[in-house]
Formats: C-alpha cells, structure tokens, sequence
C-alpha cells in the first residue's frame, strides 16, 4: 500500500510540476495561486507538495532534468551511423522544448550546485557523442563539444518557441534544426 501511495503522490507532484512549467514558460512571474490554479488544485494542496517559490523553483528544474535525461538515455550512439544519434537526439528533444527553456531561463537555477549537477549529468552522454561524432569527422573538430552541445541547445528552444508561436509546424522542425546544425544558413550557390 505504501509503494502505491508514494508512487501516486509522486505523479502528482509530476503532474503539478508539468503545469507550473507550462505556466511559468508563458509568464514567469506567475504566483504560487495562478500555478495552483493551472494545475487544478487549492492552495493548500500546492503547500503540501512545495513549500516556497524557491522550492517549486528547484523541484521543475530537476523534474526537467529528469524527463530530458530519461529521453536522452533511450537513445544510442550506433558507431556505424554516427549521424543517427544527433537525428534521433533532435527529434525526441523538440517537444520537450519548455523543459529545456525552463532550464536555461531560470536564473534561480544558475545558482543551485544540485541543479548543475543534474544538468552536467544529462549532458555528458550528449557532449561524448558530439566528441565521437568529432573523431570520426562528421563534425568539426576546430569547435569544442561544448560550443558544438551549447549551438544545438538554442536551436533546440528557438525551434520550440517557434512551433509554440505557430511560425513552424511541429513535423517539419526536427528537419529544420538538423538541416540549421549540419550546414548553417548559408546556400550552396552565392547570389550573383
């Protein structure tokens, strides 16, 4: 019975987190009852799961580290086909858009070594592959992995940004990004 109540408070701490990010991402300076509200609870309720703003601060960006690295995880460096990994990484990445801008817009986050540490944690296996993917040639090895790790992370949320504003449709936005990393902006023939 224990496991079973644990496990339901725990989705709906998740649940309640996933609606603050969507709020928060919308208008950061939500309060605690705007968040209550968007998650379909009291108050109350919300107080018996985060006690202060600095918490619920702390508890989505670890929430958003966890869902991110879980995705990440599933996918796999197939050495034969180093380009794969970066196609698949992008695809699964993009509708977790408001969890990584969350990340990289709360500034309270910068500031948190737990939350560093759990970043770090999600974007080692990341950075590695970008490394491998430099010693086979696919990408350039002028560039540090971090340079290379950090250019995809934006394109990532401005991607995301623009399907949520409705300038980019949801199917075509992992091919934009994929297209955007591999060869810039840049046409294959200069205007004359």
């Amino acid at each position: 019975m224990k496991n079973t109540r644990t496990a339901t408070k725990e989705a709906r701490l998740n649940a309640i987190l996933d609606a603050a990010t969507e709020l928060l991402v919308e208008k950061p300076t939500a309060s605690l009852n705007e968040i209550a509200d968007c998650a379909g609870i009291g108050i109350a309720t919300l107080h018996r799961y985060i006690e202060s703003r600095e918490q619920l601060m702390l508890q989505l960006g670890l929430r958003a580290t966890n869902v991110v690295g879980e995705t990440v995880s599933q996918i796999r460096l197939d050495e034969e086909n180093d380009e794969s990994y970066i196609k698949a990484l992008i695809e699964v990445l993009i509708p977790l858009g408001d969890k990584i801008y969350f990340l990289t817009h709360e500034t309270s986050l910068y500031f948190s070594a737990e939350m560093i540490a759990a970043e770090e944690k999600v974007k080692e296996p990341i950075r590695q592959a970008i490394k491998s993917l430099q010693l086979t040639g696919y990408f350039r090895q002028d560039m540090s992995s971090d340079w290379i790790l950090e250019v995809l992370y934006s394109l990532l949320i401005l991607t995301w940004q623009q399907v949520q504003q409705g300038h980019i449709a949801k199917k075509v936005a992992p091919k934009l990004v994929i297209d955007t990393l591999f060869h810039g902006v840049r046409t294959n023939t200069p205007a004359n």
